[in-house]
């Protein structure tokens, strides 16, 4: 309509220009977009007259510059408004048509004046360059073209803060140069070109923009054909795997223009190849192979569209394609590639970097098979692929988990796919690349963080690579960086494995001919031995044999060579011995030569100490350890006689301590001649290190030398005391020295320090070689050397506390060496809260080992401090829960001190101190949650220490079980304990798991001490411990009564609780184990306490269970009744409820029928039970519920079989019945579950395999039960676990341990939840699918402008979008749901607009979730409620029919309606319609028809419903027409 009346205007004649200087004033947003129309409708006219048309361009150039450029700059930006915004539309239209009628001249004069304003910077930027956009396609100057062509590229290349002007650029101006072939050549060259390339967002951002002039390339440019240039492929592959949406969405529209310009063409090209393996072009066309490269790269693209998803479901089925790409891309006469495999690396990459977690999971699995099951030729790329995404991808710790199908222990599929993986790669390699390949791989190991599971998965597969010597010092080097990335985990099992797998990676990979002797020893020592290097050992053998016995023999062959070349040839071999004789010569003069050096005796000494360690030195007389003396004569006179005077010697002290317990060792492993030597030295040493102290504390300001000396002395003094304590074979205690120990240490003055020494001293006193730091050094570790003097003197007093008696043992009241005792023992104690004071957290052990002791002598009489002491330990075990190396001997420390019996026993029931340990109880379980194997800590301690005590005659206790009593909560605690474990933890449970099933196969299985710390030992702990208790002994009666009546409570107290309760959820674990405990007990129960609970036990089978504890209960209640057949008729009490009650729980109590004859075994009088039994049952029989009949025909198949079997008369009348009732049952016809129900209830474990007394054991109840029942995996207790665990042992006698075979060898199902037939096909197992969802939209509507300020109409068309003529009409609707689904359905079928109430809307979370963008794509048009009417007459005005979405008395049936054209439909409010003053402005209203009973659909339903018939009556017509 605008046109035909601008076409009429023009043609009543005139000047044109005047008519358009007329527009032009005043020139408002209408007069704006009149000018637009004009100036186009002239451009579009034909040819004039010179002097009219040079008329016309005089009026166009005047527009241009003083119209249209200060339009431009007035409409910049969107805060003027939609006015401004309507403005500077018209204007940029009207410029364009301008320079259409002027030509060049226009062109360039507004391009000089553009560029001008962008170099001067100023707010004018956007106009700039909407006038360079309007007057590139006509600029024909060499130098402006150039000019224009390089600010784009300026600006497309700009970061930051240009993005904005990036898409302008994008959106406007470069199609605008698109147009003009010079400026296009200039654009290409800078995009593509010899120079750096923009970011690959910013580069594909201008390519898209380019794609109509470079796809298909046309005029002079033509030359620059996009498909022939390796960096615009480069360019589309990084796209594609860019993390960027948008950014990959332009490179896949780029690809496919580019694939459908080929097809359609038909035409041979090849791009050249610019790599170094450049067998294959990375884009080629042949027209012979047209159909099969288009099969390709649809199904290339399909791929890649649906990784866009996201979703596993929707991708998984897509991948069996990657398959026929291969085969596409591989051509199998020649064995080389056809299709560059760096396109199938960008599938992979995308995958690898998805956000969904599973998918990377499936892409690294399917990458990984492909050397399983293609015969894939070598490329370069791949190995590049491999260290780089491929193991970026492998670092993600949550890939190594195990499928459902898998069972705890078992290896990850990722973890087999691996090792396979990693051994056929190599053996495909050439062999001059292996060795690079394998050091890059395992050096990426070391280039970032790696977790421990990874890691160790990684280890495994180079450890199971085939023996190939391809590693040198290079590749030895980077394993032992690798071990050290190991040491970070705290994992210890997982990282004692990694050792032993890249110990065995070294042995099977590295050339011993390329690596030194020092090279593989520190290597070796980059291992710890107790984690995985350690003597007797499988793998120690292998190191032994494979890697140090061929160093050392190279290193004797090389020796012997030498020898041949000086003529020493009576000499043939090297042993070991001449190794050791150096050594030996040197031991056998310490005690004589002072004149030794003195890092040679130190390098002797720490050889010597070595080997003491690793028990590699077996002497078989005793005159192989004559060095003993001469050693043990050294090491007296280095600490005693003021031969250590500096801080560096407080290292070799360290040396001389640590090798005394080891001579001693080898002296007891001898005779015990040399114990006397042994005596002798320990009493020289305790006599001169007490005489030395007390020389230095007369002194009254201490030197260097002298602090040094007194640091020596207390740390000989302490290893006496820790000698004696561990070695009590060697009787040391009755040494007379021993004793002045303890004296002297009993009244010594604790926790003295040391003054720090000045630089001067220091300086002066620091010229040894020895000395492992500078003087600054030095000084800064003070701190350090003063706190382990102050340890050590608390090790010294702990030994005294323990051994005399005046300090450790009561008095009897009125004597006054008990009042000596109570002083000194709290002066003591306050001083052990002032060293937990100053010590470092590392130091206090000790302390707490005293306080383990003074604490019970002094609670009664000082609680407080004693409280003191509790409350000061437990803040410094709280500090340190985010410490591994030193928070797990402290804490055991602190459990002794605080769970010691005696300091339980002392803490009286309701005082104050037995407040505080409960409190103390409390924190720790709160703090197990977070912390896996803090209470097993605690309670293992607790169990050992109530049910085994050990014989000590000082201790007060005399019955240690009397504790349990009073802390039961910890018993009651362990049964039940442990979380529903994240994944994360599932997963360290999982490799755990899988490590110790490996056995003696992983050396850290046997070197690594069983920590415990899995929260399943805890309740084994607890399970044991109730196992060992003795129901005759009256203390362990009343202790487990006691237990179970709080178990039942809990049972009770879970069961009220209002937390979703669902299969396997924490409350359901709960249950399930207060269950398992009480059958644990049961058997240990007497007679009346279990009658008093045996309602309690009833009263929870009411209750609505899972099946697991629905099982237990029953079990439970069999047992109870099978011993005592009296508590029948409590038992039949049961079913007398209302049928209300009993609707859940009634097959609970006939699933207990169903094993009458277990119940009855020890039953005399049978007949009068069976007949109640019958009676009950029989009433259950034609129950309405489908469930509860099968389950009392269960039971009444077994008790009609005991009745027939005692062949009793009084059931004779009820024969007929029952046989007809059974005999039907067991012939059910037809196709429905009935009949399949009946079967499978009966094949049942719990019915048909389960025996509740030949299944009474703890690998039924614990594992076996749990897994048929279908509790999570994480929930069993596997036997082994409980043979693992030997902190209680359970007495030989004990027989009930493990399931009969019947019973294990069944698998998991449950009768009720297995009516979903067995017809669904394994997806997993498929290997095409013949169709798959394919949620992509052709190429020509994808094009990927981010020109977010273009008018949506012109976005919509630059999409090639065809937008219908029907206006939607929401203003009434207000939620934002509705109206996000709204949007999303109109701009799906194509309606011209959507006019929602305010445009605040499309902010709204709800509303973004459900229009998945669509209001991009979609013009949103603001007209609120009271401005409806208006609205609807300027639209009816304009030829539309308003459509109202109503019930009413003339609306028409959808059915039957015939759609108009231009139709605009108005929705109603959600709840009141539309209303009636909106009705009458109405043309016609249309309703939908129904068939139920509810009178409305959702708004957005019926609007769907119309939207779709408009759009489907459209459409028919157009084909008609067509």
């Amino acid at each position: 309509m605008e046109v035909v009346l601008a076409d009429a205007l023009l043609a009543r004649g005139g000047d044109p220009g005047e008519l358009l200087r007329a527009v032009c004033a005043p020139l408002s947003a209408d007069r704006a977009e009149a000018l637009r129309l004009l100036l186009q409708r002239l451009a579009a006219g034909g040819p004039r007259g010179e002097a009219e048309g040079e008329a016309l361009r005089r009026a166009a150039w005047e527009v241009a510059l003083e119209r249209c450029r200060p339009l431009l700059r007035l409409g910049e930006g969107a805060a003027g408004g939609a006015e401004r915004l309507r403005l500077g539309r018209a204007a940029r239209g009207a410029l364009r048509h301008c320079v259409q009628l002027c030509g060049a001249p226009l062109a360039a004069r507004l391009a000089r004046d553009a560029l001008a304003e962008l170099a001067g910077g100023g707010p004018g930027a956007e106009a700039a360059v909407e006038a360079l956009a309007a007057a590139a396609p006509r600029l024909e100057e060499p130098a402006l073209v150039a000019r224009c062509a390089a600010v784009a590229l300026a600006l497309v290349r700009e970061e930051g803060e240009g993005e904005a002007a990036a898409a302008l650029v994008a959106g406007r101006l470069l199609p605008a140069l698109g147009g003009n072939a010079p400026a296009l050549g200039r654009v290409w060259d800078g995009l593509l070109g010899g120079g750096p390339a923009p970011r690959a967002g910013r580069a594909l951002l201008a390519l898209s923009a380019l794609a109509d002039a470079l796809l298909p390339p046309r005029g002079p440019g033509a030359a620059a054909d996009a498909r022939l240039c390796p960096r615009f492929w480069r360019l589309v592959q990084e796209g594609l795997t860019e993390r960027d949406g948008l950014c990959r969405k332009r490179a896949r529209y780029l690809l496919k223009r580019a694939v459908d310009l080929s097809g359609g063409q038909a035409a041979c090209l090849r791009c050249p190849t610019d790599g170094p393996d450049g067998t294959a072009s990375l884009f080629w066309w042949s027209a012979e192979e047209n159909e099969k490269l288009l099969q390709f790269w649809e199904t290339y693209i399909l791929i890649m569209e649906t990784l866009e998803g996201n979703q596993i479901h929707v991708i998984k089925p897509v991948l069996p394609k990657l398959n026929s790409l291969y085969e596409l891309a591989i051509s199998g006469e020649e064995g080389c590639w056809l299709f560059h495999p760096s396109w199938h690396m960008c599938i992979y990459k995308r995958m690898f970097e998805s956000e969904n977690k599973s998918l990377t999971k499936e892409g690294v699995l399917h990458f990984l098979e492909l050397y399983e099951t293609k015969h894939l030729p070598n490329s370069l790329g791949f190995s590049e692929f491999v260290i780089g995404p491929l193991m970026d991808a492998l670092s993600e710790s949550s890939l190594y988990s195990r499928t459902p199908s898998q069972l705890m222990g078992a290896c990850p599929p990722l973890g087999m796919r691996l090792q396979k993986f990693l051994a056929t790669y190599l053996m495909l390699l050439p062999e001059e690349e292996k060795g690079g390949f394998l050091l890059k791989f395992i050096q990426k190991m070391t280039n970032r963080h790696w977790c421990a599971v990874p890691i160790l998965f990684l280890s495994m597969a180079l450890a199971h690579i085939p023996a190939c010597k391809v590693l040198g010092t290079d590749g030895l080097h980077a394993l032992r960086d690798v071990l050290q990335c190991t040491m970070i985990t705290h994992q210890i099992l997982l990282r004692g494995a990694a050792q032993c797998y890249l110990l065995q990676t070294a042995m099977h990979l590295t050339d011993v001919e390329k690596v030194s002797l020092p090279e593989v020893a520190s290597f070796l020592l980059s291992l710890r031995p107790e984690e995985s290097l350690r003597r007797d050992t499988a793998l120690w053998m292998e190191v032994r044999t494979k890697l140090v016995a061929t160093m050392i023999l190279l290193a004797a062959d090389v020796e012997r060579m030498r020898n041949k070349s000086s003529g020493k040839s009576n000499i043939k071999w090297i042993e070991l011995e001449a190794f050791l004789n150096p050594l030996l010569d040197v031991l056998m003069k310490l005690g004589s030569n002072a004149y030794i050096p003195t890092l040679k005796t130190d390098k002797s000494l720490q050889l010597l100490l070595k080997l003491l360690q690793t028990r590699s030195l077996k002497c078989s007389n005793t005159q192989d350890v004559t060095p003993v003396e001469s050693v043990l004569e050294f090491i007296l006179r280095r600490l005693t006689a003021n031969e250590l005077s500096t801080v560096g010697d407080l290292d070799r002290c360290d040396l001389y301590l640590a090798l005394i317990p080891e001579i001693v060792n080898l002296c007891l492993q001898l005779s015990s001649k040399k114990l006397t030597t042994v005596k002798k030295f320990i009493s020289s040493l305790t006599n001169a290190s007490i005489r030395n102290f007390w020389e230095t504390n007369s002194a009254e300001e201490l030197k260097l030398k002298e602090q040094i000396k007194k640091v020596t002395s207390i740390a000989s003094l302490t290893a006496v005391c820790e000698l004696v304590d561990q070695k009590p074979e060697a009787h040391l205690e009755d040494l007379p020295s021993v004793d002045a120990l303890k004296r002297f240490t009993a009244f010594s003055q604790f926790n003295e320090v040391l003054k720090k020494p000045s630089y001067i001293e220091e300086k002066s006193g620091t010229n040894d070689s020895f000395s492992c730091s500078s003087v600054f050094e030095a000084s800064q570790g003070w701190g350090r050397i003063v706190a382990r003097y102050v340890r050590d003197q608390w090790i010294c007093l702990c030994f005294a506390l323990n051994k005399l008696p005046m300090l450790a043992q009561e008095y009897e009241e009125g004597t006054s060496e008990l009042l000596l005792t109570a002083e000194r023992s709290k002066e003591i104690l306050e001083s052990a809260l002032e060293a937990l004071t100053i010590l470092p957290s590392d130091q206090v052990l000790p302390v707490f080992d005293c306080m383990k002791v003074l604490v019970p002598k002094l609670l009664n009489l000082q609680e407080s401090l004693c409280i003191e002491a509790f409350d000061l330990a437990w803040k410094i075990i709280s500090s340190l829960s985010n410490t591994q190396l030193i928070f797990w001997s402290n804490l055991k420390a602190f459990v002794r001190f605080i769970f010691d019996n005696e300091v339980l026993a002392a803490a009286s029931a309701n005082g104050p101190a037995y407040a505080k340990i409960k409190e103390i109880i409390l924190k720790l379980i709160d703090m197990s949650t977070t912390k896996t194997g803090v209470f097993n800590v605690v309670l293992s301690h607790c169990c050992q220490s109530w049910i085994l005590p050990t014989c000590d005659n000082r201790s007060a206790v005399r019955n240690p079980f009397l504790n349990a009593g009073n802390y039961c909560e910890l018993i009651i605690e362990g049964c039940v304990f442990g979380t529903v474990f994240r994944r994360d933890q599932r997963l360290i449970q999982d490799v755990h798991a899988f490590i110790e099933n490996l056995g003696e196969n992983c050396a850290a299985n046997v070197v690594t001490e069983s920590t415990n710390r899995d929260d399943h030992y805890v309740r084994i702990c607890a399970i044991k411990f109730l196992c060992l208790l003795d129901g005759s002994n009256i203390l362990h009666k009343s202790f487990m009564e006691d237990i179970v009546i709080k178990l039942l409570e809990k049972d009770e107290l879970v069961s009220r609780s209002r937390t979703r309760y669902y299969a396997n959820s924490l409350q359901h674990r709960i249950k399930n184990r207060v269950w398992q405990t009480l059958l644990v007990l049961l058997p240990k129960l007497e007679q009346n306490f279990l009658c008093g609970i045996l309602d309690k036990v009833f009263q929870a089978g009411f209750g609505n269970n899972q099946a697991s504890v629905k099982y237990f209960i029953e079990w439970v209640v069999i047992l109870s009744l099978h011993k005592y057949p009296q508590f029948l008729n409590k038992f039949w009490d049961c079913f007398c409820y209302d049928e209300e009650k009993l609707k859940t729980s009634i097959c609970t109590f006939l699933s207990v029928l169903s094993h009458f004859d277990t119940i009855l075994q020890n039953t005399s009088e049978k007949k009068p039970i069976l007949k109640k039994a019958l009676l009950v049952v029989l009433q259950w029989c034609f129950n309405h519920n489908f469930s509860v009949r099968l389950y009392a025909l269960v039971a009444l198949k077994k008790i009609w079989g005991m009745c027939r079997m005692l062949d009793v008369e009084e059931f004779e009348a009820l024969t007929p019945v029952i046989e007809s009732s059974l005999q039907q049952v067991e012939n059910m016809h037809g196709t429905g579950n009935a009949r399949r129900n009946w079967q499978r209830i009966q094949d049942h474990f719990f019915f048909a395999a389960f025996h509740p007394l030949e299944d009474y054991n703890l690998e039924t109840i614990f594992c076996t039960l749990p897994r048929l029942s279908e509790v999570a995996e994480d929930e069993w207790i596997s036997l082994c676990k409980f043979e693992r665990f030997t902190d209680i042992p359970l007495p030989p006698a004990f027989q009930w341990y493990r399931s009969r075979a019947e019973l294990l060898d069944l698998k998991p199902s449950d009768w009720s939840q297995q009516d979903t037939g067995s017809s669904s096909l394994d997806t997993d197992g498929q290997t095409e699918w013949t169709d798959v969802q394919k949620k992509i939209i052709p190429w020509k509507h994808s094009t990927p402008s981010s020109d977010l300020e273009m008018v949506l109409q012109d976005r919509a068309a630059k999409l090639g979008k065809s937008n219908s003529r029907l206006i939607v009409v929401a203003s009434l609707i207000d939620k934002p749901t509705n109206l996000g689904g709204l949007c999303r359905t109109s701009e799906i079928f194509g309606a011209s607009a959507l006019v929602v109430g305010s445009l605040h809307y499309v902010q709204d979370k709800q509303f973004q979730h459900l229009s998945v963008s669509a209001e991009q794509w979609l013009p949103l048009v603001e007209v609120k409620p009271s401005q409806l009417v208006d609205y609807l007459q300027q639209k009816k005005t304009e030829g539309y029919t308003a459509i109202g979405v109503e019930q009413t008395a003339k609306s028409y049936d959808l059915t039957e309606y015939c759609f108009p054209e231009k139709s605009l439909l108005l929705l109603g409010n959600e709840h009141e319609g539309i209303p009636a003053n909106l009705i009458h402005h109405l043309d016609v209203c249309v309703e939908i028809p129904q068939q139920g009973i509810i009178r409305s659909l959702n708004v957005h339903v019926s609007g769907a419903l119309l939207i779709w018939e408009y759009t489907r009556q459209q459409v028919i017509k157009h084909k008609q027409q067509k």
